[in-house]
């Protein structure tokens, strides 16, 4: 199945095994009717737990698993990521990816030249930009169509047109 991760553990919350997480959601839509998560541990461990009650209240979640009945529990959670089935989000229109989709691209310049890889994204006012890790450094890179020339998700690649000032 194909998942996607959409908040982390934080912490328990309470003594019957209730957990808070951060929401990586824009919007708690996706959260309706959903039945059960799949939560991946530090070391990568993957399980499955049925939700008995879940909560949104900002940026954070509130969850009741049914198989989760005491703080100790919970508490082994902490730091677990929160992923759904990718089946359960909209589909885009052409040119527009969930972030999820462009986190962890390799970013090349237009000659070829490998610049890094997108490690985080972050909203600003107009646009978003991305986060591009490499051999020069960070560069902060607007997502933007003068800059952004080309995402292939299935290649894994982004090609950039490299602004001056770009480059640390």
């Amino acid at each position: 199945m194909d998942d996607f991760v959409f908040g982390e553990i934080v912490k328990t919350r309470g003594l019957h095994g209730c957990v808070k997480a951060l929401s990586f959601l824009e919007s708690a839509k996706l959260l309706e009717g959903l039945k059960f998560v799949c939560l991946e541990s530090a070391s990568g461990l993957k399980s499955r737990h049925e939700i008995k009650k879940i909560t949104s209240f900002g940026k954070f979640l509130f969850i009741e698993f049914t198989d989760i009945s005491n703080a100790d529990l919970a508490r082994k959670l902490v730091g677990s990521k929160l992923l759904m089935p990718r089946d359960r989000l909209e589909s885009l229109p052409a040119d527009e990816y969930y972030w999820h989709d462009i986190i962890g691209l390799e970013v090349y310049a237009q000659e070829g030249r490998h610049l890094g890889r997108i490690e985080a994204i972050f909203p600003t006012g107009s646009n978003d930009v991305y986060v591009c890790r490499g051999d020069h450094g960070e560069i902060l890179i607007p997502a933007t169509a003068g800059v952004v020339e080309q995402v292939d998700v299935a290649g894994k690649k982004m090609i950039v047109n490299l602004l001056k000032g770009l480059l640390p």
